[in-house]
């Protein structure tokens, strides 16, 4: 018989808030979750076509009262910051560190902890929505992903009219299948103790985009190539296709500013027990997105 003597060990969430639950990566984080019978929330800025299981709360991650409301009765939380400011951040952790949820926070490899100042914008606000939950004492988990294999939806368009896709050639990255993410993310939140600290989350391979775009050809049988534009040329390019400048700014900065990274890590494995999937069968497995 158990022993009704000794203090209860601290119990997996049964509660989660999705901050980012309509993207690629936060859909598959809530479809894991609901599949472990997680009660799951998400915070969303407009309303969205209800989703079987998941409860909504809809404003801005930015607006303390929208988000005190989504914290109500909630365990843990799947942090992606979408902004460009950190500023804006404080008063959201403000929010997290008085309720106190266990925080599991989407970060980027491109974070050099032996900086002062980041690369380029996006690396940095990363680096200080970490130091903000870190001062919070919020005790975060902190997940650092290289590329999502999903931004390679973003040339879709350019495939349905041709076999060649033209953009920034940024520095070569260990892209990871965001399935893979969404594992480990849902391992640390639903964990007993999870391991408080950084994880770096890679694919097993370190791909150029040309590389990316020869295994799409590959999944669709045809014949493409990348490529690369001058930045002045994508800056116009993704102005036109309606982006914020801010953000077409950070990414012309990323491109020109990041280094080139080659690790490649087992920290997926680590966290779910398998190893991470390749970008050539990521792109087999969603061939029908770019039809």
């Amino acid at each position: 018989m158990p022993d009704s003597t000794r203090p209860a060990g601290p119990r997996p969430p049964s509660s989660v808030l999705v901050t980012g639950a309509a993207g690629n990566l936060g859909r598959e984080v809530v479809d894991r979750l609901r599949a472990h019978g997680v009660r799951v929330r998400s915070l969303v800025r407009h309303q969205t076509p209800p989703r079987a299981g998941v409860e909504s709360v809809v404003g801005d991650l930015t607006d303390p009262a929208a988000v005190r409301e989504a914290l109500v009765g909630i365990d843990a939380v799947f942090l992606i910051w979408p902004l460009l400011d950190s500023a804006s951040a404080h008063a959201p952790v403000a929010e997290l560190a008085a309720a106190a949820p266990r925080v599991v926070y989407l970060s980027t490899t491109a974070i050099d902890d032996g900086a002062a100042r980041q690369s380029d914008p996006i690396a940095q606000v990363h680096m200080d929505v970490e130091v903000l939950l870190h001062e919070a004492d919020l005790r975060p988990v902190v997940l650092r992903s290289d590329t999502l294999a999903s931004n390679a939806r973003g040339w879709a368009s350019q495939l349905r009219m041709g076999d060649v896709v033209s953009g920034l050639d940024i520095a070569r990255t260990a892209v990871v299948d965001e399935r893979d993410v969404a594992d480990a993310a849902v391992a640390v939140l639903l964990a007993h103790r999870p391991d408080q600290g950084v994880h770096v989350l890679t694919g097993p391979e370190v791909l150029s985009r040309a590389e990316q775009v020869a295994h799409l050809g590959s999944a669709l049988r045809r014949r493409l190539r990348f490529q690369a534009l001058p930045a002045d040329l994508a800056r116009s390019r993704m102005l036109a296709d309606g982006r914020p400048e801010p953000l077409v700014e950070a990414l012309i900065a990323a491109s020109v500013r990041r280094p080139e990274s080659n690790r490649v890590t087992d920290h997926i494995e680590r966290l779910t027990g398998r190893p991470a999937g390749t970008f050539a069968q990521w792109a087999v497995d969603h061939a029908a997105d770019f039809n």
